[in-house]
């Protein structure tokens, strides 16, 4: 009876975004406060009606309903109840349905929050919002229904695929998805601008919190990814450049871009065109990676769907809201005049070269990732872009834009000096060549990697305190730096972003760099040296889990005799899927991992062995984490929490309506 209920409260919430998509749109045209008003009680009902929906879903899959379809393919009795639950989103059904109920409650967020917006603004976002809803419920009713019903149903399920049976990916998806549909708020508000034919430096206001908080849950969900594909896939690697962690990274580069870019908007009134342009594109970015996730056009361990005939759909919604709105954004943005004049040497012109970049990085990535399908479609030829393409082509981008933010960060609006924007830098510069050199000598005869990362994230890092000591004036040190406790959180922000991806930057270049491998067959009592520690093969035994079978070996890591870790790295089975798992055991330390891999026994007698030294390792994951803690300082900001409640009276109209 719930699973009909949470069948027939989807049905109900298509309707409700119908209405919600027509009624509200009519009534800013015509004026008609009335009918504007329908908008916000539509996106809450909508909301609870999905939210209603899934939790129907999730109660089937915790309660083990095996007559629902999708519980019988992604569930069985013996898992432990967080995968139960994870299951819920953890196909490509459930997964369209979080979609959804995220898309709401980004709708019912901005109906509850949006009081300080224009009434004919707000009624005209949520309608938009509201549109894409409508395309993505219609999806899921007619092509991933999660609500079937089988008429025989089975003792027991199949089972989940156990690479996602890991607290790591039960978490990973809904922050993901938090991101990508976070930047659909992006869209609607630039697509709302677009039909009222204004954009001005309060609709930046208004637009830059939705896009900063879906770039920091994208941070989050592309990290968490990340970690799991290091410790879960045990191949040792962090980033493989699959086609599905492209399709993440690319609306990450264009959120950020768009963050920037809003920023000149709001102070400057610059760059309205480029700014409503990343809006779009943000979120088709996002359609983009949900296609490739689910069309079955790649293969990939992260894919939910194999169904090109869903794929078609996806490419329908995406040709659909991608072509109206670049449409209408051609009918208006020869209007949109930019009122804001800055010289070449200036901020405005620093965060203009930094949103290049970060756009043409993104560009970069999305060729290498969608050029073998062209490759197969047009030139019937199969064709492999892989690590090496991505790793030539796309770090010259991310350290030039490396090397531009902290002097960005000191430039002043409209006209600057650059001898006198770099004078607070001389410190930092040098610091940063000295760390680079320092790190060159002590690392003769490697690669350049190391010292260049090192000199990188120094000078992020350095350049992000130095920038915020600079923003406390003129005095005795001790008085400024009492005034930094009094700097507005958005200034704290963006500098712990800043200095957060130097430290990313760091690991990323450490890791890379000064990996030390060790691939073996190695036999039980057998001691073997990897880098400057001894490994030993002590034992190996059998484990039974929840719901699979572990072969477990103990191993032990010794320095000059003395020992440092004792690590157990297993291989598992999962007698329901018929599939085995590799996990992983990691000795973690801030200079270090140790990290190893027990594979299957062989002929001799032996075990295959994968040993690693990883240099700085948890690093990326800290820089990361740090990125996201500075977008959530920025976001608490006490002037993104209150907006604008009115609109400049010096508005730019984009045109007559």
């Amino acid at each position: 009876m719930i699973t009909e209920l949470g069948h027939f409260a989807l049905v109900l919430a298509l309707a409700v975004a119908v209405v919600q998509t027509i009624i509200p749109l009519i009534g800013a045209h015509k004026g008609w406060p009335g009918w504007m008003a329908v908008a916000e009680p539509a996106a809450t009902a909508q909301f609870l009606l999905v939210a209603f929906s899934f939790g129907a879903l999730m109660w089937a899959f915790i309660t083990d309903d095996f007559s629902l379809k999708l519980v019988v393919e992604n569930s069985h009795t013996l898992k432990p109840m967080l995968y139960k639950v994870a299951g819920t989103w953890g196909n490509h059904e459930g997964s369209m349905l979080l979609w959804v109920l995220i898309l709401s409650l980004f709708g019912a967020t901005a109906a509850m929050f949006g009081g300080n917006l224009p009434p004919r603004l707000r009624a005209r976002v949520l309608a938009v919002q509201a549109s894409i809803g409508v395309a993505f419920y219609i999806f899921i009713l007619f092509t991933s229904n999660p609500f079937l019903r089988l008429a025989n149903p089975p003792l027991n399920g199949q089972g989940m695929n156990p690479l996602l049976q890991d607290p790591g990916l039960a978490f990973h998806p809904p922050f993901l998805y938090l991101g990508y549909v976070g930047l659909s708020m992006a869209f609607s508000f630039a697509v709302a601008a677009l039909i009222e034919g204004r954009v001005d430096a309060a609709w930046a206001r208004w637009v830059r919190p939705w896009t900063l908080a879906a770039w920091v849950f994208l941070t989050i969900g592309i990290a968490m990814g990340s970690w799991w594909s290091y410790y879960v896939l045990g191949w040792g690697g962090f980033w493989f450049w699959d086609p599905v962690e492209n399709a993440s990274l690319m609306p990450w580069l264009i959120a950020a871009a768009l963050v920037h870019s809003a920023i000149v908007v709001e102070k400057r009134e610059a760059l309205k065109s480029w700014t409503v342009l990343l809006a779009i594109l943000a979120f088709g970015f996002s359609l983009i990676g949900t296609f490739l996730v689910r069309s079955g056009v790649i293969t990939s361990v992260h894919a939910f769907a194999n169904d090109p005939r869903r794929g078609v759909y996806i490419l329908a919604i995406l040709g659909f809201f991608m072509g109206g709105s670049l449409t209408l954004y051609a009918a208006r943005a020869s209007a949109m005049a930019a009122k804001g004049v800055f010289s070449t040497v200036s901020r405005e012109t620093a965060l203009v070269m930094n949103n290049v970049l970060l756009a043409v990085s993104a560009f970069v990535v999305f060729i290498g990732t969608v050029w073998p399908l062209v490759a197969e479609l047009v030139f019937n030829r199969k064709l492999s872009v892989g690590p090496p393409f991505f790793n030539l082509a796309f770090p010259p981008f991310l350290i030039a834009a490396a090397l531009l933010i902290p002097l960005g960060s000191l430039m002043p609006w409209k006209r600057a000096r650059l001898g006198q924007s770099l004078r607070p830098l001389r410190g930092v510069l040098v610091l940063a060549v000295a760390i680079g050199a320092l790190v060159w000598a002590m690392q003769t005869g490697r690669t350049a990697l190391g010292p260049v990362g090192a000199a990188l994230g120094a000078w992020l890092v350095a350049g992000s305190a130095v920038d915020l000591l600079t923003r406390t004036g003129r005095g005795p040190i001790s008085t400024r730096l009492a005034r930094l406790t009094r700097l507005p959180r958005a200034e704290w922000g963006k500098a712990t972003a800043h200095a957060g991806m130097g430290i990313l930057i760091f690991g990323i270049c450490g890791v890379m760099a000064w990996q030390v491998e060790d691939i073996r067959i190695a036999k039980i009592g057998e001691s073997f040296p990897v880098g400057q520690f001894e490994v030993t093969l002590e034992g190996v035994h059998k484990a039974q889990g929840p719901n699979y079978e572990a072969t477990i070996a103990d191993m032990k890591v010794t320095q000059d005799g003395q020992t440092v870790a004792l690590l157990h790295p297993d291989k598992r089975f999962y007698p329901v899927a018929q599939m085995p798992t590799t996990q992983a055991a990691i000795q973690r330390s801030v200079m270090r991992d140790i990290y190893l891999v027990v594979g299957d026994k062989q002929a001799n007698g032996g075990y295959a062995v994968r040993s690693y030294i990883k240099p700085f390792a948890d690093w990326m994951w800290a820089g990361a984490l740090i990125m996201a803690f500075g977008g959530f300082l920025s976001l608490t900001d006490r002037r993104y929490r209150i907006a604008v409640g009115a609109r400049k009276s010096a508005a730019t109209p984009v045109a007559a309506e």
